[in-house]
């Protein structure tokens, strides 16, 4: 039974992470073809294949995404003890990457971290990008959580991914300060203005059916998928706005918007997506902890008491 290559493992774990030849060719000062070597050695060893080739791009397979798991535990306890031996201390302080979907609610994300803001012993990076690029670097293990609206489908013959509901925000309709309008939807409602999310969204979905039960047709003045844009039109348009007010909490407690009414049994979810792998960070563990289970933010139901 071959032992375990530890040197080959190394390169094959520095490839995996920078995801090319040449650049970790040129950083450990050996040649491409001798470094490509090694790699398709180490597989040889293991009877196992790590890479496929796609043009000139090197991807993962799924052993290879395994395996990456392993080696990251590997070497970041190996970067531990040599702190140790160098400096008598192994250094306590650990660091979250996030991924944020770029249209989710920035407050959300807010309410999400803040948690890490009050530990000193936690540092963390937020990275903003579309879903598919999210969740190739949860699969590269450059990210360690992505926070996003949208629940993704598990093949269950694979399943990479876990996905967490960490809080639910009811949805409502909210507009200009001081402007009249009967609670009693839809009266009042017949000449105003609307801004809704795209028409593709589940808001606009749930939004849609609330009006159909009122047999009201909405005049859209705009439509945003960008939670932060709606929040802008919210505050700039003078139209009414359906999100939820989490969104727009700051222009809520300064008077600028209000809240006229909650949509019944409306919901906006919010998911923490992991991947599975061997070691979890224990910051990591004790924020979705935090969260999970959990229908509301604190945040969430203070707004909710105050304004509903």
């Amino acid at each position: 039974m071959s032992r375990l290559n530890y040197h080959h493992l190394y390169y094959f774990w520095r490839v995996a992470v920078v995801g090319n030849l040449t650049h970790v060719a040129k950083d450990l000062h050996i040649s491409q073809s001798a470094l490509s070597a090694q790699i398709k050695q180490f597989e040889h060893n293991m009877n196992v294949n790590l890479f496929e080739r796609r043009g000139r791009r090197l991807i993962l397979t799924a052993h290879g995404h395994r395996v990456l798991a392993y080696a990251n535990d590997i070497f970041s306890k190996g970067e531990e003890l040599e702190s140790f031996l160098r400096k008598g201390s192994i250094s306590e302080k650990q660091h979250l990457s996030i991924g944020v979907l770029t249209t989710l609610s920035r407050n959300f994300v807010e309410s999400f971290i803040s948690p890490l803001l009050a530990n000193a012993d936690v540092s963390f990076s937020l990275t903003t990008k579309g879903m598919s690029n999210l969740l190739n670097g949860l699969a590269n293990h450059e990210l360690d959580l992505v926070l996003t609206n949208r629940p993704i489908s598990v093949d269950k013959k694979d399943p990479l991914w876990q996905t967490q509901l960490v809080s639910r925000q009811p949805l409502a309709i909210v507009g200009p300060k001081g402007k009249v309008v009967n609670d009693s939807f839809p009266n009042g409602y017949q000449d105003m203005r609307w801004v809704l999310p795209g028409k593709n969204s589940e808001i606009r979905a749930a939004f849609n059916s609330f009006c159909a039960t009122w047999q009201y047709q909405p005049d859209v003045q705009a439509e945003a998928d960008d939670m932060a844009m709606l929040r802008l039109l919210a505050r700039d348009s003078g139209a009414l706005v359906v999100l939820p007010p989490v969104v727009v909490k700051d222009e809520i407690e300064q008077g600028i918007l209000e809240v006229y009414q909650r949509l019944p049994n409306v919901y906006e979810n919010f998911y923490a997506i992991t991947t599975q792998r061997k070691f979890v960070p224990e910051v990591l563990l004790a924020l979705l902890k935090q969260h999970i289970y959990s229908s509301e933010f604190k945040l969430q139901v203070l707004i909710s008491e105050s304004y509903y």
